[in-house]
């Protein structure tokens, strides 16, 4: 099985990614992880990403799509993968089915992670991060025993810029803009479900196992 997860920041894609791959023994790939990766051993789509990086622009989408493609082209891909966080567009999506193709990879299903605009902001506006040695908190889901330091360094909690408020709310509304249509392209291929990210955790990742069950054959 070939799966992609996607969701906002917030919505507890990461959660459900791990216990997913767990499940069904899949390869998690963070498409984050994989651009660093890349950069840093200097593959040839990494080293073109660089020179973006370099002059502080944006990556184009033919260059992440083609470190993804150079990341599922390993040989540990073939027995199933969850590719986390990417596709995001709609032009992203097309061009990545375009550039799998070669590879003889298509995915099965697509599991999309919703979640309501007021518990995105209650969640990532209640981050807090370390800024010694990164260790990330939430004042109500995980708090920290002193409210503005560290567990385990003691060094001071603050709050990211892109964790405020006004900020939190702009991202939600630019990537439900630039996620809808892409949601549209995976429903028409029949292989995209949603799931509220704001249940219970366990109650989410049942639904999803149920989804993907009846995938795994198709």
């Amino acid at each position: 099985m070939h799966l992609i997860i996607v969701g906002p920041p917030g919505a507890g894609k990461g959660t459900q990614a791990e216990r997913l791959a767990k499940e069904f023994s899949l390869l998690h790939i963070s498409t984050g992880i994989i651009f660093r990766n890349a950069v840093s051993e200097e593959t040839e789509m990494g080293k073109k990403a660089k020179e973006y990086m370099d002059k502080g622009t944006l990556v184009p989408d033919e260059i992440v799509i083609g470190i993804v493609s150079e990341r599922l082209a390993k040989p540990d891909v073939a027995g199933g993968v969850l590719l986390d966080g990417y596709p995001r567009t709609l032009a992203q999506a097309e061009a990545l089915d375009k550039a799998l193709q070669d590879l003889g990879i298509s995915f099965n299903a697509v599991v999309n992670m919703e979640v309501d605009e007021e518990e995105l902001i209650k969640r990532l506006t209640g981050r807090r991060v370390c800024r010694n040695c990164g260790t990330a908190y939430h004042i109500k889901f995980n708090p920290p025993k002193v409210r503005t330091i560290c567990d385990h360094c003691g060094g001071e909690l603050y709050q990211r810029n892109d964790d405020s408020i006004d900020t939190v709310r702009e991202r939600f509304l630019v990537y439900k803009k630039q996620t809808m249509p892409m949601v549209e392209y995976y429903q028409r291929k029949g292989i995209i479900m949603s799931f509220d990210g704001g249940r219970d955790i366990d109650d989410v990742f049942s639904d999803i196992k149920v989804f993907l069950e009846s995938k795994r054959g198709e």
